[in-house]
């Protein structure tokens, strides 16, 4: 797959790409040769990403995406690994890190993934808002393969999928790959395109959204995330004071009367 150039890097990280542009922050996974793989540097350079991307008002919405034709990420680096303190009462499971969700990342991240995504590479997708797939993608987890408890990663896909392909993805370890189409036919990820099509989409997608008043979008995904895997009751209840508090907000932003209905398309 040939995608199109990696952004000029901004900052100081050693990992990733990251840029801004028009509201969208674009962070390119950058380790092609390691197949994306995280190590120490990335779990670190990761935490202070979202920081930035939290606190940064200008940042109404993000993508994430990975340099290189072969794979999104193939999880942990294992010939370099990660720090691992000897206190297990001390130790912190890496997807602190890279989740954007568990930094409290509530500006929406699209992930657009290709090649091959595996094992710890849903620290990422679990906590994304939508992904999006090229066609050539592969997905599964060799953890059991290894002799390594899959636990972290299948937890968290169980809450996007059926419980029965979570399962079947964490136990069949090596012996079996899930396609994009088979991805998108149980909900993992939201849209196919060509490969060559993917990073275009991803960001299409993105600045459709960082468009619209960042208060409310900001609020709306707190609001579904927060909520998440509560009865409908507390769940509603909990919804109606993110209305209260971010619709104020929204409507000093834009209103009915000056929004500009764009033709709008079918999925």
């Amino acid at each position: 797959m040939t995608q199109q150039e990696p952004p000029v890097p901004a900052g100081d990280y050693q990992t990733v790409l990251f840029e801004v542009e028009e509201h969208v922050a674009t962070v390119t996974l950058n380790r092609p040769a390691a197949m994306n793989a995280f190590n120490q540097a990335m779990v670190d350079e990761f935490r202070q990403l979202w920081a930035r991307v939290r606190d940064d008002d200008g940042i109404h919405a993000v993508v994430l995406r990975a340099a290189g034709d072969r794979a999104f990420s193939t999880g942990l680096d294992v010939k370099e690994g990660i720090d691992v303190s000897d206190n297990p009462w001390s130790a912190h499971d890496p997807g602190e890190a890279l989740s954007p969700k568990q930094n409290k990342v509530w500006k929406p991240v699209i992930a657009a993934v290709h090649g091959m995504v595996a094992g710890g590479a849903f620290y990422w997708l679990n906590d994304c808002d939508i992904i999006i797939s090229a066609d050539d993608a592969t997905f599964f987890d060799p953890h059991v393969s290894y002799g390594l408890t899959s636990a972290l990663e299948p937890i968290g896909l169980a809450r996007r999928i059926p419980l029965g392909e979570a399962l079947r993805w964490a136990l069949l370890g090596l012996d079996e790959r899930m396609s994009a189409r088979r991805a998108r036919e149980i909900g993992l990820v939201s849209e196919l395109v060509p490969q060559d099509q993917l990073w275009r989409r991803a960001a299409e997608l993105a600045q459709i959204i960082a468009a619209k008043p960042a208060a409310v979008v900001q609020g709306t995904v707190r609001a579904i995330w927060e909520t998440h895997g509560l009865d409908r009751e507390t769940a509603q209840s909990i919804g109606w004071h993110y209305t209260r508090i971010g619709n104020p907000i929204g409507k000093a932003e834009v209103s009915r009367e000056t929004v500009v209905k764009p033709k709008w398309t079918l999925r």
